[in-house]
């Protein structure tokens, strides 16, 4: 999920007046966030355990326990497009 660190205000005068000082270089212009460096041992056990998971939890489902969790999901999708 994006940190929202710099919030813009939400009064239009506000906003404009914010813009103007962006441009003019009074204050200085949002920049990106610097990433920060992952750890390269927990990238590789995330990416196993990512893996293994949801092959793992499929052989554990019955049928109709996957067929239920499958019409939820068409469900939800189907409201989410109307």
């Amino acid at each position: 999920m994006p940190e929202h660190s710099n919030k813009r205000p939400r009064d239009v005068n506000q906003l404009a007046k914010l813009i103007v000082d962006m441009s003019t270089g009074e204050v200085p212009k949002d920049e990106p966030p610097a990433q920060r460096e992952k750890n390269p041992a927990a990238v590789a056990l995330g990416r196993l355990g990512a893996s293994k998971g949801g092959r793992a939890r499929a052989e554990k489902l019955s049928d109709a326990q996957r067929r239920e969790i499958a019409r939820r999901a068409a469900e939800t999708r189907w409201k989410k497009a109307s």
